[in-house]
């Protein structure tokens, strides 16, 4: 009796040792499969943009652009909560109309942040349009220094010494860089008509400090928030899109009315809005299975790609300058997101996954599992929304 129970207990040991070792698989895999998203996601939106934005021809309206990628983003999320929903279109309206119209003083309160983003995404394309695409990349960086002081200064947040080294090697970093193209700016200007490196440089720092600034005001007053993250995105999508059009009607309001709201757009255009719309929110799925070493890497791994790819697609030039101040840029995100050493404060921690996620529109793996097929790890019951980055 004795030594079949024990067998039975062997065996299942035994089962249990190798579910844990096909779990860790694929987790291992996922974390691969996550790593190549950012990765993508990340590299693809820049070249994308950089390459609409230069090739001859009409241009599109860059604020149409925003416009519609924000719409886009939310028919998508709501077409999410209406699949969490059983396809019930009354229980989704109802539920809809409670967490938008009767909680208004949540919605409110994302007015702010969306105001931001809004000016974020047209800023980024004045950037890229002016800037060299590996150099908006290495300078976009600085979006981890300001996002990390603002949490020291608004969220009281502490960081680690080996944070405050590798923040100071991001700023030197980014400086080499912006020397390096410097001494390079007169030819460039002469070489590509309608480009104004100082107007993409100004853009890019703007962009950087409103990434900051909306990242921790958006984590400050939402902190403690049920909302899901879908219903987030439905909110922000709401007040972008109402602030996209007044931008659009401010800038481009004559132009668009003799020429059209669609002007310019082409298939590549289209992948652009598709990928600034959609990118970050498939950030935001696979972004669960990606701790902070992993977003580092992806984010340093995505600086390395676009360099090499616009060596191929745009000619950029690589000296010993750029690959200097491109490397300790490198070297910096990846020593911000390695975890603190035992013993450190948790807002310091917290600090670090704020400051090192893309963007607050989607870091919030918790609320993704709701979404996500069991299969996949995700769990019955139901982050900021990511970025997209955007």
């Amino acid at each position: 009796m004795e030594r079949s129970m024990s067998g039975g207990n062997h065996s299942q040991a035994a089962e249990e040792k190798a579910a844990s070792r096909g779990q860790s698989e694929v987790n291992r895999r996922l974390k691969y499969i996550s790593l190549a998203v950012l990765v993508v996601q990340n590299a693809s939106l820049i070249l994308s943009i950089r390459y609409v934005r230069t090739l001859p021809g009409d241009r599109f309206f860059t604020t149409s652009a925003v416009v519609m990628a924000e719409l886009l983003k939310v028919l998508t999320c709501l077409l999410i909560i209406l699949l969490q929903k059983r396809f019930s279109v009354k229980e989704t309206a109802l539920f809809l109309v409670d967490a938008i119209v009767f909680q208004y003083k949540d919605t409110l309160k994302l007015a702010v942040p969306s105001l931001i983003y809004t000016l974020q995404n047209n800023l980024q394309y004045v950037a890229i349009s002016n800037l060299p695409a590996a150099t908006f990349q290495v300078t976009y960086q600085l979006k981890i220094l300001t996002t990390a002081l603002f949490s020291v200064m608004m969220l009281r947040k502490s960081l680690s010494k080996v944070q405050w080294v590798s923040l100071l090697l991001l700023f030197a970093g980014v400086a080499i860089v912006q020397v390096q193209q410097e001494g390079k700016k007169e030819a460039a200007v002469s070489d590509s008509a309608g480009q104004n490196y100082t107007v993409g440089l100004v853009a890019v720092v703007i962009s950087c400090l409103s990434s900051g600034f909306a990242g921790v005001y958006f984590e400050k007053i939402l902190k403690g928030s049920s909302a899901s993250v879908w219903v987030r995105n439905v909110q922000l999508g709401i007040f972008g899109t109402v602030l996209g059009m007044l931008g659009l009607w401010w800038n481009d309001g004559a132009a668009i009315a003799e020429r059209g709201f669609l002007f310019g757009y082409t298939d590549m255009v289209w992948c652009v809005i598709f990928n600034q719309a959609f990118g970050g929110l498939l950030v935001a799925v696979v972004v669960k299975y990606a701790d902070n070493i992993l977003k580092g890497f992806a984010t340093s791994f995505s600086i390395i790609v676009s360099t090499v790819m616009s060596i191929y697609l745009f000619g950029f030039h690589v000296d010993l300058l750029f690959t200097a101040g491109a490397g300790l840029v490198i070297g910096a995100v990846y020593m911000y997101s390695l975890p603190k050493a035992a013993g450190s404060s948790s807002p310091s921690s917290s600090s670090s996954s704020s400051a090192s996620s893309p963007s607050p529109r989607t870091d919030e793996g918790a609320e993704m599992e709701a979404f996500l097929p069991k299969a996949q790890g995700g769990v019955a019951s139901p982050p900021p929304a990511v970025h997209i980055t955007d």
